[in-house]
């Protein structure tokens, strides 16, 4: 017959490893875990930025209700530079003040309304599928000659014939309109 504590003893001696054994045993979980986040670890560049985002983002565009744009530059598709108001001039001081254009819901409804560089319009606006439309748009009715008269005019059709719509949303924040004909005007964002 056999002595049960000694079978009990042979037993344990098969499933309890040995002390050295016992902390390799513990620690694999621990080197497995930390290989796991180590492999997860997203690298930091810190000399390298973050790519631009894309300006012409339809989801960007939904943010443009309630904002305020000053009209700050004017490619032609040809790739030339219209002269706009607002430009400084030789004493520093502005001659005229530029085109601007104001997004607002504040009566329930999208309304654009700003200063086409004579006389101030308004109409509705909708933003769909990341494109800004405005119109029809309704003006006031100041005599405009020269310069001004001809960039009202310029002004006011670019808007009637928005193409594409770009929005940058980091600072400095701008809005960017390209016409149907390759015009691209850029907005600054101005205080309300």
């Amino acid at each position: 017959m056999s002595n049960p504590s000694v079978a009990r003893q042979r037993a344990a001696s098969r499933v309890r490893p040995s002390p050295g054994r016992a902390g390799a045993l513990a620690a694999a979980p621990l080197v497995g875990v930390c290989a796991m986040l180590a492999a997860c670890a997203m690298p930091t560049h810190p000399e390298s930025a973050a790519p631009p985002s894309d300006p012409f983002n339809p989801a960007a565009t939904q943010l443009l209700d309630d904002t305020s744009w000053t009209l700050a530059s004017w490619q032609t598709a040809g790739g030339a530079t219209r002269q706009i108001a607002g430009a400084k001039d030789a004493a520093g001081g502005e001659r005229e003040a530029a085109p601007t254009l104001v997004l607002s819901t504040t009566t329930g409804q999208r309304r654009a309304s700003g200063f086409a560089g004579c006389n101030r319009f308004s109409g509705p606006y909708a933003l769909k599928s990341g494109a800004l439309t405005l119109g029809p748009l309704a003006t006031t009715r100041m005599a405009c000659s020269g310069s001004r008269g001809e960039l009202e005019h310029a002004y006011l059709d670019a808007l009637a014939h928005i193409a594409k719509t770009g929005v940058q949303w980091r600072t400095p924040h701008r809005l960017e309109l390209v016409t149907e004909d390759g015009a691209t005007l850029r907005f600054d964002a101005a205080s309300r």
